[in-house]
């Protein structure tokens, strides 16, 4: 009976010893898992990775990329006051020169988001450098949600007019 107790503490410590295994096989098999889920789901593509890494081997990060202008527009924005009017050009910096063959084949889908977003602004909004920036960076995301092969790197307002 002493041994049949001996040996069922030993098999505890035995059970015991493994925990710690099995740990690390679940915190590896996540890191993993998200390992991969980073690699293979980047800029929402499989095998995009391959593509980000060609695309920073060819272009430094300070390196400006292809340039398409947008053309001036007018739009309405929201205000308590009156009629107020944004009057704006753009221009739009692609990643790659595909991305500027992209952009230039999607001008109208970008147009059209650049007047709807534009046109939800307030004067308030706009007024300041803040507000300015914060357009900015709507459009680069709402653009860049436009984009299927390539993506807008940045976006240049060329002229910007409230009233």
């Amino acid at each position: 009976m002493a041994e049949k107790k001996k040996d069922e503490q030993e098999g505890g410590k035995k059970g015991g010893g493994k925990l710690p295994l099995i740990i690390a096989a679940v915190v590896l098999l996540a890191a993993g898992v998200g390992a991969a889920a980073y690699f293979l789901g980047a800029k929402g593509a499989p095998g995009a990775v391959g593509a980000d890494v060609a695309r920073a081997s060819s272009m430094p990060s300070d390196a400006i990329g292809p340039m398409v202008d947008v053309e001036p527009f007018i739009v309405n924005i929201l205000d308590n006051d009156g009629t107020r009017y944004l009057k704006a050009a753009l221009t739009l910096e692609a990643e790659t020169p595909a991305g500027r063959q992209e952009i230039i084949e999607r001008m109208p889908q970008i147009r059209d988001a650049i007047l709807l977003v534009a046109g939800n602004k307030t004067f308030d909004e706009l007024r300041d450098l803040q507000g300015k920036l914060q357009l900015r960076a709507e459009l680069l995301g709402r653009v860049n949600e436009i984009m299927k092969r390539d993506r807008i790197r940045r976006i240049y307002f060329t002229e910007f007019v409230v009233q």
